[in-house]
């Protein structure tokens, strides 16, 4: 299992201090890779209106207002940092649809099992795999991630990490999980005339290892991942907290 250092820098992402004199100097409203009109093709299809959902590292994003604008009725919101949860509490103060904790995606325990039909991360997960403890910070959040799920929930996960690199990841719970891999080019990408025909809204084929097709052409080399992944209890196990073996940790270079 490797530490993703291919979009990382020497800020420590998985520091509360970090974000709070972040969200102290950035307060206005920003969501990270897509908005929801990008993303609600694949919300809709695979998320209910009627679902709980749980928005992890939910920052001053606006996509929660958007979702609760198109019809999704309960949202939990978290996030590490007390500035970003206050800044978001007092702004939707009157949106009964939205609530927001201060909360740690590598212990969510104040959540009973089973409690959420689907969970949103937007680059929560990204941020634990540019720590320098990504391999366990990352088990301990998708272990909880699982155990709150309820069977046939889903996590989806919007990453600049390519299944090369997030597979690896995605792959080692002792739940059976069904994985469809998406992949959308940034916003502001232009296609070029001729460019591929893939259609974005098609599922890509992918290998339990991360390998895509031979074919397959990467319109946007910056692309944007979504990986959607659905729960099913096996039948004789019990979920379990922190689910997610921690592996021998080896640091991949990115070079």
């Amino acid at each position: 299992m490797f530490r993703d250092v291919s979009s990382c820098n020497t800020y420590n992402y998985g520091d509360a201090l970090y974000w709070d004199a972040r969200y102290v100097q950035e307060a206005e409203s920003f969501d990270w890779y897509q908005r929801y009109s990008s993303l609600r093709p694949f919300v809709r299809r695979y998320i209910p209106t009627s679902s709980r959902v749980l928005m992890v590292g939910c920052g001053n994003a606006l996509m929660s207002e958007d979702m609760v604008k198109d019809g999704y009725e309960k949202i939990m919101n978290i996030d590490i940092s007390s500035v970003a949860i206050d800044i978001m509490r007092r702004k939707y103060k009157h949106f009964p649809q939205l609530n927001y904790m201060e909360m740690d995606v590598r212990d969510m325990s104040f959540f009973p099992d089973k409690s959420f039909d689907g969970v949103i991360d937007k680059g929560t997960l990204d941020s634990l795999m540019c720590g320098s403890d990504a391999p366990i910070s990352s088990a301990r959040m998708l272990g909880e991630v699982s155990r709150l799920l309820k069977p046939g929930g889903i996590y989806m996960l919007i990453t600049y990490g390519d299944p090369k690199v997030r597979m690896p990841h995605l792959t080692g719970s002792i739940y059976n999980w069904k994985i469809a891999l998406y992949i959308i080019p940034r916003p502001d990408f232009e296609k070029p005339a001729g460019g591929s025909s893939n259609s974005h809204l098609e599922p890509v084929s992918i290998t339990g290892t991360g390998i895509l097709p031979a074919d397959f052409v990467l319109e946007d080399p910056d692309s944007h991942f979504i990986y959607e992944r659905t729960i099913s209890e096996p039948t004789g196990e019990k979920p379990v907290k922190q689910a997610f073996r921690v592996p021998f940790v080896e640091v991949d270079s990115g070079l």
